[in-house]
């Protein structure tokens, strides 16, 4: 869930503007950002925990030079919360590379084993990133100890195909190459979103960008070219030419929850409107709701991700919407406060509910999705305290069982409240009169319609299927004894929102 931009450009410096569209991605990771530029001689390097406009201020602009630069907005899922695990990562053999990464590697272990023991590198942190970074540069390098070093466009794409014979799991990624130029790639599997953008420069080459939302390019004057292929690698050198190279194979597998909750409702991912897929949501929750006999007054989003749906099933349904919770731009992400105390008391901060909209009457409260379900708990008793007669709730997704390990942190399944419960035992958990939840093949739907020539989505936290097929039984029991329960997902906020008040915890 993690954010990552790279910018390309001729003529000018590029910190502002990978400042602007890191703030564009900024709901993809508020935990740690960074930025590092390139002046063609030097990198320049800054990264810290928080947000980007309590990171970086007016005085970085002069410190961080350069005309090519890229960067990283992190919401960790693998390592630990240290001010050291912000990326970018740096190796400085074989040429100098800065890498970013959105995703996470599934084989880890292996792989760290590897670089450690056989080829003697060390690595400063536990990020499954930084593994992934020093992979790359040993691939780099024994594609050098072969061909040499007159081609290094060559050396980087040979490397990226032997790193990606080795490295399991979902990534998305953008490095810095000293010398040589910008690199991106996308697993073969396409799991997380990756996209490449154009802008006209004077003289020869253009100006390039890449970003993990299509809403990054345009508040710089970009215009996206499309989404980066499944398996393939990109290269803008530093004349400003794209070289583009398949690396190994690839299937467009998406992970569908980047529709239902992680990218921002006006961005398009691998040719599909966000926006327009939840709006179908809600066409088919409504058809489901309509099968029940539910006395239903108003309908009322949980904001605010689930605002599209909600809005859809209202009008499908020919039911008065209302906003009945408003909700506190200033309160950080309850998710990932520390302590379940902590948390549990900040949904009170952070949504407050309108009586008028609820005294007496039967309301239907509509969710992106529930995860843990303590806030959606808390939620139904606000509504009841606020005079609710009966509260219903809808989710646009259906239960969430099993963990994600491609970059969502939720890798504890005995956290999840669907987690061996059935709707009527979690219904009665929650506290709610009725649950509905979205079925799996209506949400499919709602993603393929826009665009069909996507077989197959990642729905693991569904139903368990691993796109990759390389999840065991073995790394799923690892992830469960890991020891990180405390900074699981709960119900999480709504892309887009600014939290402009405070830094995150560390």
């Amino acid at each position: 869930m993690c954010g990552i931009l790279g910018i390309a450009s001729r003529q000018d410096e590029v910190f502002a503007e990978l400042y602007d569209g890191l703030l564009m991605l900024q709901h993809r990771g508020q935990d740690a950002s960074g930025i590092v530029t390139y002046t063609g001689e030097f990198f320049r390097e800054r990264k810290a925990n928080g947000l980007v406009k309590d990171v970086f201020n007016a005085s970085d602009a002069e410190t961080l030079r350069g005309k090519v630069g890229i960067g990283h907005v992190r919401y960790p899922t693998a390592g630990s919360l240290s001010a050291s695990e912000a990326q970018p990562f740096f190796v400085n053999a074989p040429y100098g590379i800065y890498l970013v990464h959105n995703g996470n590697i599934t084989n880890t272990a292996e792989q760290r084993d590897k670089v450690t023991a056989k080829y003697s590198r060390h690595l400063r942190t536990t990020s499954d990133s930084e593994i992934l970074l020093n992979v790359l540069a040993d691939k780099i390098s024994d594609s050098i100890k072969v061909n040499g070093t007159v081609d290094p466009i060559r050396n980087l794409f040979a490397g990226v195909k032997m790193t990606m014979e080795r490295i399991q799991g979902a990534y998305s990624v953008i490095c810095m190459v000293a010398g040589v130029g910008m690199l991106a790639f996308r697993d073969p599997h396409g799991i997380r979103p990756l996209s490449v953008a154009r802008r006209e420069a004077e003289g020869d080459g253009d100006d390039y960008a890449f970003a993990s939302e299509d809403v990054a390019f345009g508040i710089n004057g970009f215009e996206k070219l499309r989404d980066v292929n499944p398996g393939e690698a990109i290269l803008i050198d530093l004349d400003g030419n794209m070289h583009s190279f398949q690396a190994v194979e690839g299937t467009l597998t998406p992970c569908i929850f980047e529709y239902v909750y992680l990218a921002r409702p006006d961005s398009m991912l691998d040719g599909i409107s966000v926006y327009k897929t939840q709006l179908r949501m809600g066409q088919t929750l409504a058809k489901q709701i309509k099968e029940t006999d539910l006395e239903i007054d108003c309908i009322i989003p949980v904001p605010d991700s689930a605002r599209p749906v909600a809005l859809e099933v209202a009008n499908s349904m020919g039911i008065r919407y209302r906003e009945g919770l408003v909700k506190n731009r200033y309160i950080g992400r309850t998710f990932i406060m520390p302590g379940q105390a902590e948390r549990q008391k900040s949904v009170r901060r952070k949504l407050n509910a309108i009586p008028l909209e609820m005294k007496g009457l039967n309301i239907l409260l509509i969710d992106d999705s529930i995860v843990r379900g303590n806030t959606i708990q808390k939620i139904v008793q606000m509504c009841r305290d606020a005079g609710a007669k009966k509260v219903y709730i809808a989710s646009a997704s259906p239960p969430v069982k099993y963990p994600n390990v491609y970059g969502i942190d939720m890798p504890t399944k005995h956290e999840l409240i669907a987690d061996g419960r059935s709707t009527e035992e979690i219904r009665q958990e929650l506290g709610a009169d009725a649950l509905i939840y979205q079925r799996l093949e209506d949400l499919v739907w709602a993603a393929h319609e826009g665009n069909k020539e996507i077989d197959t989505f990642d729905c693991s936290c569904f139903n368990g299927e691993y796109v990759t097929g390389s999840v065991t039984e073995d790394y799923l029991e690892s992830l469960e004894s890991s020891g990180r329960v405390s900074k699981k997902i709960q119900d999480m906020p709504a892309p887009g929102e600014s939290w402009n008040s405070m830094k995150l915890a560390n």
